[in-house]
């Protein structure tokens, strides 16, 4: 069940944290405030899917890899305390006070600096959790391919 559950919550926080970023990005280049307003809105609601999923594929990641060493075990075991930084320190607070902002119209410097921060905290997450998917793969390749068809 374990094996099964870290892929699907791993993907499933991964994606959702794409959707926040590429969501943010395009209404910021391409939308007006009425847009961005309901971006900013809607991301702390996504928090109902993503806290859970993240949660699931740490606490899962953990199991998987109680007792197992190696390079690639080794690799998302020391990203993982970044990504969960990031995302506690920077990111949550960030989406909501930029949800606070932007339901108040207060499209100023300071909400286009936490803006900033929150693209460029959003974007390594999304490269340390790509890596982690990338060497979770490879750690179980060898099981893809040794499964009959």
């Amino acid at each position: 069940m374990i094996k099964i559950l870290h892929p699907i919550a791993g993907a499933a926080a991964l994606l959702t944290i794409l959707t926040f970023w590429l969501s943010t990005a395009a209404v910021e280049l391409f939308a007006g405030p009425a847009a961005v307003t309901a971006v900013k809105t809607a991301i702390p609601w996504g928090f109902l899917l993503l806290i859970p999923a993240l949660m699931a594929a740490g606490l899962s990641g953990m199991r998987l890899g109680a007792g197992r060493r190696g390079k690639l075990v080794d690799r998302k075991h020391r990203r993982m305390p970044f990504i969960a930084a990031n995302g506690l320190l920077i990111l949550v607070p960030s989406a909501l006070f930029l949800s606070a902002r932007a339901q108040a119209g207060l499209f100023d410097a300071t909400f286009y600096a936490v803006q900033a921060l929150e693209l460029i905290a959003g974007a390594a997450n999304i490269v340390l959790l790509g890596l982690n998917m990338r060497d979770g793969l490879r750690m179980t390749a060898g099981r893809r391919r040794a499964v009959p068809a």
